[in-house]
């Protein structure tokens, strides 16, 4: 039996300012107490949603790149979240997978928000991301990704966990309470979201509802509104009994997506 430990933070971010983030994070992150595997933040947890890319997109050996390597280091875990990087003459919602030796992987956000113009802003990843952590297969994606299940599919059990960290507001949230689980019962795997909480710059308000959702769709771990660091553990037993007996996944149909 493999047992993974993971800890969500469910943050209040401060609009625009990464200095005042980095440091609420870093002080909330202190109060961890107990060894975890992998630390989970928000999408663009240094800035807030931000289509103001010119000004605080960073280069990937920027300050906030600096941080996770820093906080990977001190609790000796895999920390990840989304932030705005300049590279090439382009801007990309990417997500860090950082781990305690300073070695890395990222992954750009597939599916721009048109809505909110994100796609005016920044340009969209073409690949990917597959990780392993103690023997577990993770898909991290970015959000708006969860919308789109063919994205997502989890073809030949390509992965145990899809996680997915984001920006997510409250006037949808029955969207991502209603997607959430749909992912996790379809891929037969474990999906957790994790949201922020607060008003960001333009007044758009987050509710949070960050969760984890086995996968045949029972609830691990569900937070609303307030902000909240909590650590749970996840067992492959459930997994591997669920795709034994209801082995659904044999049965998908297979499909290529091309640009």
């Amino acid at each position: 039996m493999s047992i993974l430990k993971i800890t969500t933070f469910q943050a209040y971010l401060f609009w625009e300012n990464v200095e005042k983030n980095l440091k609420n994070l870093s002080l909330r992150l202190s109060s961890i107490r107990e060894k975890t595997d992998l630390i989970v933040l928000p999408e663009m947890f240094s800035t807030g949603f931000t289509m103001n890319a010119e000004t605080l997109a960073e280069e990937m050996n920027g300050p906030t790149m600096q941080w996770m390597l820093e906080q990977a280091q001190k609790f000796s875990c895999v920390v990840t979240g989304s932030l705005p990087i300049k590279e090439d003459g382009k801007y990309f919602n990417r997500l860090i997978w950082m781990r305690p030796d300073g070695s890395f992987e990222h992954y750009d956000k597939r599916h721009l928000f048109g809505l909110g113009k994100e796609d005016r802003v920044y340009s969209p990843g073409k690949e990917k991301l597959f990780v392993e952590l103690n023997g577990w297969k993770i898909c991290p994606v970015i959000c708006y990704d969860l919308r789109f299940p063919v994205w997502l599919r989890n073809t030949d059990a390509g992965y145990d966990i899809l996680l997915v960290v984001a920006n997510w507001p409250e006037k949808r949230s029955s969207h991502w309470k209603t997607l959430i689980p749909a992912r996790a019962v379809e891929n037969q795997a474990f999906v957790i979201g994790v949201n922020r909480v607060g008003h960001d710059g333009n007044e758009v308000y987050h509710a949070g509802d960050s969760m984890c959702i086995d996968p045949n769709g029972k609830t691990v771990y569900y937070k609303p509104n307030d902000e909240d660091l909590y650590t749970f553990s996840i067992s492959d037993d459930e997994l591997h009994r669920v795709r034994r007996t209801l082995p659904f996944l044999k049965d998908a149909d297979r499909f290529d997506i091309k640009d």
